[in-house]
């Protein structure tokens, strides 16, 4: 970790590399290049926490824990991602969306609240804020919205290993749904057994034939299967 220190070193940190849990769903997606992520929450707390909470390869991740230098900040290092907590003492959160429109145009932006109401969602919604999350949170909540706004971007995306994970498994559950065997399948769409149970395990990549003759024996659409595995994010 190394520290920025524009006028107040301990107000504001920069977190190249944070490494966390395989299980917490992250490090199943890679990043295409670097990904500039800002936090601004006057809690350096919050900001530890979230900072850590997403840390993964490919993130460059600023916090920023006092509001008087939130303007200044926003003109310099442009960011793929604006994590900010809407009440910021000393500031507008209009104020702080105008600086955000003006200085980090290509930035989406996640607003969080301990304090929702109406008119702090309408105020969000007028400044085409990505999404709105309320205090307290559950983690998977905050890794899923930065997961989807990021993939959005073209930024993120899904190991190769997860990738065939996620889809035999969506494979599998809507198999066992229809109370079908393996046996059943593989008399439908005339894969062998043993490659279709490496399908549902992740262990082998499907090609898009085998795919389209599981898709009929399974009574869905090629469409319909992606659509299922980018759920499963």
């Amino acid at each position: 970790m190394t520290v920025r220190t524009p006028a107040s070193p301990a107000e504001v940190t920069r977190n190249s590399v944070v490494r966390i849990s395989p299980t917490a769903g992250l490090a199943d997606f890679q990043a295409s290049g670097e990904i500039r992520i800002l936090i601004l929450d006057d809690d350096p707390s919050v900001c530890t926490f979230i900072r850590t909470l997403l840390g993964n390869d490919g993130f460059m991740m600023d916090t920023l824990s006092d509001p008087s230098q939130v303007e200044g900040w926003l003109k310099g290092q442009s960011y793929h991602l604006i994590i900010m907590d809407y009440i910021l003492p000393g500031l507008n959160a209009e104020q702080i969306f105008a600086w955000v429109r003006d200085y980090q145009p290509e930035a989406s932006v996640i607003v969080v609240t301990g304090y929702p109401s109406v008119e702090s969602a309408l105020s969000c919604l007028r400044a085409r804020t990505y999404d709105y999350l309320t205090k307290p949170f559950q983690p998977e909540q905050m890794r899923n919205l930065v997961v989807r706004c990021l993939e959005q971007k073209g930024m993120l995306r899904m190991t190769e290993e997860a990738l065939r994970e996620t889809l035999g498994n969506v494979i599998r559950i809507r198999r066992k749904h229809l109370k079908m065997t393996l046996q059943q399948m593989s008399d439908k769409t005339g894969v062998s057994l043993g490659y279709l149970s490496q399908i549902e395990l992740g262990k082998n990549s499907a090609s898009i034939e085998t795919l389209y003759r599981i898709c009929l024996a399974i009574g869905m659409k090629m469409s319909e299967l992606f659509q299922a595995v980018q759920g499963k994010e």
